[in-house]
């Protein structure tokens, strides 16, 4: 009995000691930046002992020693430790550091948002979830589960993908890579063929919905998409990957870092090829992306760093669209834009073009409450898309096989002899020279007031021409759109049909102040700029009279907002912004000549928001409302006449009213297992009908004056309402699998303004299209070969081979009988394996 009872009580001291031995610390992980790391893993050294952070990025530890130190780790980031004892209790704030030098200074240049802190709707994606989801989708298509998104591939080639946010398309959704604008300085427009590439090289891709965050001048209407790019690597090391999909997909790709070397120097490097047959018939496509870095520590205060990057491409295109029965008859991948030439395959429309970009980055310190960061951009843009041109007819009308007939056409045109070609292939040219320079200014007058200022100067110089690329047998062609040269006989590399040139400059002054007390933060920010044109016409003038006189356009905007943190679990947001954005080029010069539009105007924007979020330890959702008044948006629809002369309507004060609510969620049910969704209901229409517009011919005379009936009209090119639901699991620690549902709905044709000129076109809809879904899955296994960490993926895109009609464009019934579409993309697949060095 005295033996048990000894017994007991040497266990009872044991558990005694173990019990006061332990203890339980907390925290929260977050980046330089200040936002916080969800999924950080957090261990005690010297144990298995561990968890991980919340959506807040909060853990709790229970420890098995009182003293000791634990490590925090995560994806992209350096591995830090943390020193710990029985009084620790709560650590506060853990700041990690990103493995890519100069990327928290970049994510200011950049005005990422920050979660429960920045008042705007918001999604974030990694890199592990376009790698893991991306398989032969484009960028932008990673996006497609994201509210009040909508993005199509259009005709089906490489590169040509479109994104409409919130109903607006990309000429009004600003577009940043790493800080810098990159929407097209003429037409707004971003051509997602020049950044094929962006999938191997990007760190993070965030969507910022509404007004956004950007404290410099976007066009920010339906949001913004910031891609951020991976900086220098700190970390020595590389990767090898390569992956093989449908229609002779295949993609290898390499990737070096030196990591910060003793006299903190890196450098990067990435090389990427991307080839295959497409989707759709017709539209084999050769990519290339590159990307290198250099970067250099001077001193603690202060850093510089210069990266290049650039997507050189060459692809058929589909443009085309035709009648629901011509597919039905044909396929869905059929494209009558291709033929056969002396047995070889020969391209109606292929698209070609290379815009490298560099960016010089410059961070210092000046104290510690200030700090300057500026970027030094340019880029220049090379290539353009092929077409027919001359009698076109033949393009539609000779066929073999539904193919063009490209050897009769030469039969022709050499039969014709000295009369030249009747029908030639020729190539729409679109260089440009880009330079730009951003500086912002950091400076916090307390802990809780800080300011941002900082200056935006940009200056582009586009050449647009129209060159022959192949005579089809003949001998020239004669054009007579030369003043210069009339009735030219033009041959192969010879410009014709039109030469000019868009000049742009831009200035802008931008600034914001942010005020953050307890559980509030708040923002006010505004900016102004001056956009200046020119107009250089080679083809309609003499060299003494082709410049335009230059015109001046200013624009400016003011925006707020306020984040209030009701608990730890509970906030709320508003935000509202007022801007006024200048016309487009388009707008500002008629007739494709010099002549300046009169009545050209700003395009006025409204915009109010509200939203609201919950963060519970296995939950994070978000509701938001969104109103947003377009008020005169300017349309310049041109027309070619029976005697090949052009027409132009100058359609001024459209407006447009676009609302909607939004939700969004992530539940992890358990540690191996967790949900996302979303659903979107948008309400977007047309408001008013349009009296009086003026149609004139080339020479500014007034032909005509209609009336255009467009109120109560739905937009048409996007979904209005659309849903997502997914789900990924880990059947063991290195295995993941995931599966994709999303939902597209009220989903309207686009159509043309100027066929709504009867009083019984008001209000009625263009044609409904009909509602699809798509199921996407895949996989992801973590291994290693050797001492190589490796992955293998698997995806498969539109699993159940959904026919659906992505892109419409309405016809004169408003039904499916008179509209001509476009078919989304039936099933694909994709397997890859990449290997860390």
């Amino acid at each position: 009995m005295r033996k048990l009872k000894n017994i007991l009580v040497a266990v009872l001291l044991m558990a005694s000691t173990a019990l006061f031995a332990q203890t339980t610390i907390t925290g929260k992980i977050v980046d330089n930046s200040g936002e916080v790391i969800p999924g950080a893993n957090i261990i005690e050294q010297g144990t298995n002992n561990g968890t991980v952070t919340d959506f807040n990025g909060k853990f709790s530890l229970t420890t098995k020693k009182s003293t000791g130190f634990i490590t925090v780790s995560f994806i992209g980031y350096e591995e830090l430790k943390k020193e710990f004892s029985a009084n620790s209790g709560n650590l506060g704030s853990i700041k990690v550091i990103s493995q890519d030098i100069g990327i928290s200074e970049v994510k200011v240049l950049a005005s990422i948002a920050i979660d429960r802190h920045t008042p705007v709707a918001m999604a974030t994606i990694k890199p592990e979830i376009i790698q893991e989801k991306l398989g032969t989708q484009e960028l932008p298509e990673i996006l497609k589960s994201t509210p009040s998104v909508y993005v199509t591939r259009q005709g089906g080639g490489f590169g040509d993908s479109r994104i409409n946010l919130r109903g607006f398309d990309s000429r009004n959704v600003a577009v940043m890579i790493n800080g810098i604008p990159v929407n097209d300085m003429e037409n707004g427009k971003v051509y997602w063929s020049n950044w094929s590439g962006l999938s191997d090289v990007t760190r993070s891709m965030q969507v910022q919905r509404g007004l956004g965050a950007s404290k410099v001048a976007v066009p920010s209407v339906g949001g913004t998409i910031n891609i951020l790019t991976k900086t220098t690597d700190a970390k020595k090391g590389g990767s090898l990957i390569y992956s093989v999909g449908n229609d002779g997909y295949t993609k290898w790709g390499v990737s070096l870092a030196s990591g910060l070397t003793e006299n903190d120097w890196a450098f990067a490097f990435s090389l990427a090829n991307t080839k295959g047959n497409g989707y759709v018939d017709g539209t084999e496509f050769d990519a290339w992306s590159y990307y290198a870095s250099i970067s250099k520590r001077i001193s603690t205060d202060q850093s510089i760093s210069l990266s290049i990057f650039g997507a050189p491409q060459k692809h058929g295109q589909r443009s085309s669209q035709l009648s629901i029965d011509k597919f039905k008859e044909f396929g869905i991948k059929y494209n009558p834009d291709w033929g056969y030439k002396n047995g070889q395959v020969e391209y109606l429309r292929e698209n070609f073009y290379h815009k490298p970009q560099a960016i010089l980055n410059h961070f210092i310190t000046i104290s510690d409450k200030t700090s300057v960061s500026t970027a030094l951009y340019a880029s220049t843009g090379t290539g353009g898309g092929t077409g027919g041109y001359g009698n076109t007819s033949k393009f539609e009308t000779y066929l073999t096989d539904n193919q063009i007939d490209f050897d009769r056409i030469v039969d022709e045109n050499i039969a014709a002899g000295v009369n030249g070609s009747e029908s030639i292939l020729r190539a729409s040219v679109n260089n440009h020279d880009w330079a730009g320079f951003i500086s912002t200014l950091n400076h916090e007058f307390s802990e809780d007031l800080k300011f941002t200022g900082g200056l935006d100067f940009k200056y582009y110089k586009g050449e647009h021409y129209r060159e022959i690329t192949d005579l089809l047998g003949g001998e020239y062609y004669i054009d007579d759109y030369d003043v210069n040269e009339p009735n030219k006989l033009a041959k192969v590399g010879d410009k014709i049909g039109y030469h000019n040139d868009g000049i742009i400059g831009w200035a802008g002054l931008f600034g914001q102040v942010e005020y953050t007390k307890n559980k509030l933060s708040t923002f006010f920010a505004g900016a102004v700029s001056n956009m200046t044109m020119t107009r250089v016409d080679y083809f309609n003038y003499i060299p003494e009279e082709n410049t335009s006189e230059k015109l001046s356009y200013l624009g400016y905007s003011g925006k707020g907002g306020a984040n209030y943190n009701l608990t730890d679990i509970h906030n709320v947001f508003v935000n509202a912004g007022y801007f006024e954005r200048q016309p487009d080029f388009r707008s500002a010069f008629l007739n494709y000549k010099n002549d300046p539009n009169p009545d050209a105007v700003n395009e006025k924007i409204v915009s109010f928001e509200l939203g609201y979020g919950i963060r519970f330890n296995k939950l994070r959702a978000n509701i938001n409302g969104y109103y947003t008044q377009w008020n005169d948006k300017t349309f310049i629809k041109s027309y070619r006449q029976a005697d090949g002369s052009y027409y132009t309507a100058n359609i001024l004060g459209v407006d447009a009213l676009h609302t909607g609510v939004e939700l969004d969620f992530i539940y992890n049910a358990t540690k191996r297992l967790n949900f996302i969704g979303m659903v979107s209901v948008g309400d977007w229409k047309w408001m008013n009908n349009i009296e009086g517009v003026k149609v004139y011919d080339e020479d500014q005379v007034e032909q005509d004056e209609i009336d255009l009936y467009l109120k109560d009209v739905k937009v048409g090119n996007a979904a209005q309402t659309t849903a997502a639901v997914g789900i990924n699991y880990y059947l063991f620690k290195d295995l993941k699998i995931g599966a994709d549902y999303n939902y597209f709905t009220n989903l309207f044709a686009d159509f043309d303004a100027l066929r709504r000129t009867d009083i019984s076109e008001e209000g009625i809809n263009s044609w409904e299209m009909p509602s699809y879904q798509l199921v996407d899955i895949f996989l992801k296994y973590d291994f290693n070969i050797s001492n190589l960490k490796s992955t293998a993926y698997a995806k498969v895109n539109n699993l159940l081979d959904v026919e659906y009609v992505s892109d419409a464009r309405d016809g004169s019934a408003h039904n499916w009988e008179t509209s001509s579409v476009y078919y989304g993309v039936g099933r694909t697949m994709s397997f890859g394996l990449k290997i860390r060095i």
